[in-house]
């Protein structure tokens, strides 16, 4: 068996490895473009920051450590230049000596990854210009950092772009962040990144959302951005982090087929349209694990995976890709965001039906010290209860809740599965009742009819004639201190006793400032023959969908202070 390997990093050298420890006798080629074979390029924004102090930390394995532990034959500054597939070999440039040759195959793993964006608009190639992809891209940033930078641009509010900000302003550069669409994190659902919006802010991040860049000009101290506005601003150092695109070349010029989007299409065993053919990690068309779609989805964990399945199913393992899920974090500063599986507005696009809701726990007992607030988005099937996909908000422990609603994606698990989940629990690490429980509970509840549940951004999106009796069931303190528009006070403790001021025949939605007062309330009034729902996740969802409202904060910063109300 002679397998070549075109590309390294995560898809390419996992691919390598897996291959070798399966097979002594196979010959493994594996072909790299740059100096490197393997490097952590989800560390090159620390490195730029100072958080990761040596470079050779970011060096994964090298090409001596693959060729003396592997027998592994690592050709890196050598690029693949065609695929001829009818005669099974490759044209290879050798880029040291410009030496160019042939190599057949038996079975040939295509790993080129995905190349950072760059839009045709003027001044795009000008210095102090960056995209960042690997380890000379950092080299040359960390070149123009040393001579100076006091004003930073970028373009885009990614996961990369937020991990640059954070690093940039942690340098002490005035650092400007500008995205066409009108939230940070796009595939996050838009209430869910408000948090991190107000949080950049909180940081001296100048935030401009729904602006796209039109070009850059050279400038006596540095450029100019141009903004789509018309808005111009100095910056000494611009990253454009708007995205990838799949590098297909090598595929389409040899007739593999791609989707719509440039990603070269795979079956389960991440076949191309040749079966000799095999492709993995971020050049590829992936499956969305929960609808079933074609996606394109660049994480470092599922190129890992889908080189080892591609190895094993080459060397006769019946090895299956499921699909990707998305399951990915970033940090923000002292914030953290995560999510897995499918979004609310994937889920829209794909016609699927699904329910929601939100619950703002604390990531352990609140009664220990340190006790940090979290929003935690819970979706699922309507009727089965099927975990779809979550989205989770905070400080600590955001993290754990994420990975345990991933396994529980994967495993086909539903919400009446949360409620009964046994996850370790000391005051110091969680509570009795996990926020794992609590979404579980909140969301069969939901679908027992327990407490009908509304979402807040339907009911104030209605019409005025057909709006509700808004019912605040917090304390007279807490509403003064901000409420929904139109909302009545009735503390939960004084429900019972004042049931005639609310109006029999009405729909009556109520709200606290979490949800539970709002969910007893609820059962009281149901219990009483009104007709009533309860707000999803009260005062503080309204707040992510409504961050200027009345109230001094929201969101994450302002549950803080609800460990006083349960």
């Amino acid at each position: 068996m002679k397998l070549l390997i075109v590309g390294g990093v995560a898809g390419g050298a996992s691919a390598a490895a897996r291959a070798r420890r399966l097979s002594e006798d196979a010959q493994i080629i594996l072909f790299e473009r740059g100096p490197e074979v393997s490097f952590a390029n989800c560390g090159l924004p620390y490195y730029l920051g100072g958080e990761i102090a040596e470079r050779d930390k970011l060096l994964v394995v090298t090409p001596e450590r693959l060729q003396s532990r592997l027998n592994l034959d690592v050709r890196v500054r050598t690029t693949v230049q065609a695929i001829d597939r009818s005669a099974k070999k490759l044209r290879v440039r050798d880029l040291v000596s410009g030496r160019e040759y042939e190599e057949p195959y038996d079975k040939l793993i295509l790993a080129p990854g995905a190349a950072p964006l760059r839009p045709p608009i003027p001044g795009i190639d000008l210095p102090g210009v960056f995209t960042l992809r690997n380890l000379q891209d950092m080299d040359r940033i960390q070149e123009r950092l040393g001579r100076g930078v006091r004003q930073a641009a970028i373009v885009g509010a990614g996961f990369i772009g937020l991990e640059l900000v954070e690093n940039f302003v942690h340098r002490g550069i005035a650092t400007t962040v500008f995205e066409l669409q009108d939230q940070v994190l796009p595939p996050f659902d838009k209430e869910m990144t408000t948090p991190i919006a107000e949080h950049l802010a909180a940081q001296g991040v100048t935030l401009l959302l729904g602006q796209s860049a039109e070009g850059f000009e050279p400038a006596p101290d540095g450029l100019l951005v141009k903004l789509k506005s018309g808005q111009r601003l100095a910056a000494q150092l611009v990253i454009l982090g708007v995205g990838v695109r799949p590098e297909n070349k090598l595929a389409v010029d040899a007739g593999l087929a791609v989707g719509p989007r440039g990603g070269i299409r795979v079956n389960a065993h991440l076949q191309t349209s040749d079966p000799e053919i095999y492709a993995v990690g971020d050049a590829i068309e992936v499956k969305d694990f929960v609808t079933g779609e074609p996606a394109q989805v660049p994480l470092a964990g599922p190129a890992n995976r889908q080189g080892r399945i591609a190895a094993d199913h080459i060397f006769g393992r019946p090895a299956r890709y499921r699909g990707t899920q998305g399951t990915a974090i970033v940090r923000v500063f002292e914030r953290t965001a995560a999510l897995t599986g499918a979004s609310e507005k994937i889920l829209r696009r794909a016609n699927r039906p699904y329910r929601k809701v939100y619950v703002h726990p604390t990531h352990h007992a609140g009664y220990y010290p340190g006790a940090e607030p979290m929003t935690l988005k819970l979706l699922f099937d309507p009727q089965s209860g099927e975990i779809l996909g979550a989205q989770a908000l905070g400080g600590a422990g955001v993290d754990k809740r994420i990975d345990v609603l991933a396994v529980a994606i994967q495993a086909g698990m539903t919400v009446f599965d949360l409620e009964e989940m046994e996850l370790a629990y000391s005051p110091q690490y969680g509570s009795a009742k996990d926020p794992i429980n609590m979404a579980g509970f909140v969301a069969s509840g939901l679908l027992r009819d327990d407490h009908p549940q509304v979402d807040v951004e339907a009911v104030l999106t209605a019409p005025a004639s057909e709006r509700p009796f808004l019912l605040d069931v917090r304390t007279p303190q807490e509403f003064a201190a901000g409420h929904i528009p139109e909302a009545v006070n009735i503390p939960v403790d004084e429900l019972r006793s004042r049931q005639g001021e609310i109006p029999p025949n009405r729909d009556i939605t109520v709200y606290c400032q979490v949800g539970q007062r709002g969910y007893l309330a609820t059962r009281i009034l149901r219990q009483a023959g009104l007709r009533v729902a309860n707000i999803g996740g009260g005062y503080l969802t309204y707040r992510l969908w409504y961050p200027h409202a009345n109230g001094s904060t929201g969101g994450i910063e302002s549950s803080r202070s609800r460990g006083k109300q349960p």
